[in-house]
């Protein structure tokens, strides 16, 4: 079965314990994998201040990951998603191969540098 690659980022409830962030990390890194789709990356970026607030909320405990999944499969996690009350907003995007390929380069530090600092820009 043929696979894509996709990045997602959720946040979820800031009023949580902290017990309660990893038990839903661990819910949907489960729905993933029990959707067939094998997890790359998954960082917790923790407590983050919201652009404009959500549902009462100014913060959110922000997770984003990486991961290869079929595409049917993205369906019914955005639906577990939509569902599940400490999640306050999520975005899945599907990457091409550009994408798939910058993500691999900045995974191994070998991302090109386009510009060189001059000295000024160094000690400002």
């Amino acid at each position: 079965m043929s696979t894509n690659f996709y990045e997602i980022t959720y946040i979820i409830n800031p009023v949580l314990e902290e017990d309660q962030f990893k038990e839903t990390v661990t819910q949907v890194t489960s729905l993933i994998e029990g959707s067939g789709g094998k997890i790359d990356e998954m960082d917790e970026w923790g407590i983050q201040r919201l652009e404009y607030e959500m549902d009462g909320k100014n913060n959110g405990y922000y997770v984003n990951g990486y991961f290869h999944a079929p595409a049917a499969a993205i369906e019914q996690i955005e639906r577990q998603l939509r569902i599940n009350d400490n999640i306050l907003r999520y975005l899945t995007l599907k990457f091409d191969s550009r994408m798939h390929k910058h993500y691999e380069l900045k995974k191994r530090g070998e991302l090109p540098t386009l510009f060189e600092e001059t000295e000024e820009e160094q000690e400002d």
